[in-house]
């Protein structure tokens, strides 16, 4: 007997695909609207999807694979949908690769993990700018204002609302001393949110650079402030989520010592 699918389920065994694969197989913002009914599921306790417009993940657990159940599923997902379809295929799982060929998915997108050791680098600002702490329903709406405009071609992160934000607020592993914010007066210039979670590496979970102050070195300086707040904190590695074509931030990355560590892929539907 299955159990029926719900977000708690999801959760399950999403933890368990993390535990075996050294990845998350499903992103946060689907697992908030997977609790919201947002999102829709399918599967059960061994297999799971969650749908969202135009976009779908899937989960397997560990102790179930093999069986086809991840084929079915995504067969599934393919019969009870329309229009233009994007499988993530987090770690670039060799089986889901796979049902990915057997589809007729074609690769679109690559987003890169990366990860380096935590060194101290002490964050270069210009006189006057500062770093500080988030405050929790003080600096929500600048916080929003800035993420939106830093990422308004970002497929996911550029459509964070209030209720998004609430949300990560809302988890486990938030922490207000985690999401470092670069002002300059009033203004907001940047971000650099970290995600710490025990027996993970640092992430950092989101950087944010106002579009009207790039080339003025903001993205080096927050992500020098998490670092150091990483060490703080007693953590010895650093990981991250890049675009695999962000010249920029690549550039900015290695120069901090980060190197490929997995690959998240994006497989398209056309029909």
């Amino acid at each position: 007997m299955t159990a029926e699918l719900d977000a708690r389920t999801l959760e399950a065994l999403a933890r368990a695909a993390q535990a075996a694969d050294g990845s998350p197989p499903v992103n946060d913002q689907a697992l908030v609207e997977a609790r919201t009914g947002e999102a829709r599921l399918l599967g059960d306790e061994r297999a799971a999807a969650v749908l969202r417009p135009g976009e779908a993940e899937l989960v397997v657990h560990p102790d179930h694979r093999r069986r086809g159940l991840g084929s079915a599923l995504a067969r599934r997902v393919v019969d009870e949908t329309t229009g233009p379809l994007a499988f993530w295929a987090h770690g670039d799982h060799p089986g889901a690769r796979a049902i990915a060929d057997r589809l007729g998915l074609v690769e679109t997108r690559r987003l890169l993990q990366q990860r380096a050791p935590v060194e101290r680098r002490a964050p270069r600002l210009r006189d006057g700018d500062r770093v500080a702490a988030f405050r929790p329903g003080v600096d929500d709406a600048a916080w929003l204002d800035l993420n939106a405009r830093a990422f308004a071609d970002h497929p996911e992160q550029g459509s964070l609302t209030q209720a998004d934000l609430d949300a990560r607020q809302a988890d486990d592993w938030f922490d207000p001393g985690d999401l470092l914010l670069l002002w300059r007066g009033d203004e907001l210039l940047a971000s650099c949110w970290l995600k710490l979670e025990s027996g993970q590496p640092g992430e950092f979970y989101a950087v944010a650079v106002s579009p009207e102050h790039q080339g003025e070195h903001l993205g080096g300086a927050v992500v020098d402030a998490g670092l150091a707040r990483l060490l703080d904190r007693g953590v010895t590695t650093a990981a991250l989520y890049v675009e695999g074509d962000n010249t920029a931030a690549l550039r900015l990355y290695a120069a901090r010592g980060f190197v490929d560590h997995a690959v998240d892929v994006q497989f398209t539907l056309t029909r």
